[in-house]
């Protein structure tokens, strides 16, 4: 089994949404599946369709986080020494040249990846792009709307 990249907070995101399947959402529908076979017949009970079904999501979600903790490659951005390189867990702070904007994007596992919160999944096109760059360098990125070129700025581990 190959290892999944997580930054030490994605880590703990996915360690929280497992227990609160464990604890909540498992006993919420094991209570569903009894009350729904209180109500007499299965084969015609929409109810219990339901929360069997629910059920199943539930267990493989379950499945799915323990594997992805098992085999999780858990790494602190803030004990990271890549001599100024743009890596994993790196927080990058571009200039967009045709815009003249700024942003910075964290990469992270997929996960995790949220760009609302400027979090970038490390199998994105500016992820990839970046990775093993260095603040100065200019990075041609294919965006959906065309190349994009960014200068990077800073990178930073925290």
């Amino acid at each position: 089994m190959t290892s999944v990249p997580l930054t030490k907070f994605g880590a703990e995101l996915l360690k929280e949404e497992l227990h609160q399947l464990k604890t909540k959402e498992r006993r919420i529908v094991i209570d569903a599946i009894a009350e729904a076979r209180s109500h007499g017949d299965l084969s015609e009970n929409a109810e219990y369709d339901a929360a069997k079904e629910r059920q199943a999501f539930v267990e493989g979600r379950i499945a799915e986080l323990e594997g992805k903790l098992s085999t999780a490659q858990i790494i602190d951005p803030t004990t990271l020494d890549a001599d100024g390189r743009v890596v994993f867990a790196a927080t990058v702070d571009l200039e967009d040249l045709e815009t003249g904007d700024n942003v910075s994007y964290q990469i992270v596992g997929v996960d995790e990846a949220d760009i609302k919160l400027n979090k970038v999944s490390v199998t994105s096109p500016i992820a990839r792009a970046l990775i093993g760059k260095s603040a100065g360098d200019v990075v041609e990125v294919q965006a959906p709307a065309g190349p994009r070129e960014y200068e990077i700025l800073k990178v930073r581990y925290v």
